[in-house]
């Protein structure tokens, strides 16, 4: 199913009767509870992209640093004592999973 919506007038959608696109609690936002799918018709996360996406801004992840106060450095001999009891391992995708997500090289 393809979703139009006009981003001038967030909340306004071709197609009104589909309720699981709302306006969003901060102005100018609209919102969908459910998946979204972009060149699919079958996403399985909640957001799947099948192309290239452009970011114009910043894209921000529980690991980046901007998100982080009290960083500093730690004793290496001691985290090096910590990885030699860490659990290594190899592993192929599965074929299935592979295909589905363009994975060439398994």
């Amino acid at each position: 199913k393809n979703f139009y919506f006009q981003a001038s007038n967030p909340g306004q959608f071709e197609n009104d009767s589909d309720v699981l696109w709302q306006r969003g609690h901060v102005p100018e936002t609209i919102a969908y509870h459910g998946r979204v799918g972009i060149n699919t018709d079958a996403p399985d996360e909640a957001l799947v992209v099948c192309g290239n996406a452009k970011v114009m801004g910043r894209v921000m992840h529980p690991s980046d640093s901007r998100a982080k106060q009290n960083i500093r450095e730690v004793d290496t001999n001691e985290q090096l004592r910590r990885i030699t009891q860490m659990r290594l391992v190899e592993y192929d995708y599965k074929p299935e999973f592979a295909s589905v997500m363009g994975i060439k090289d398994t």
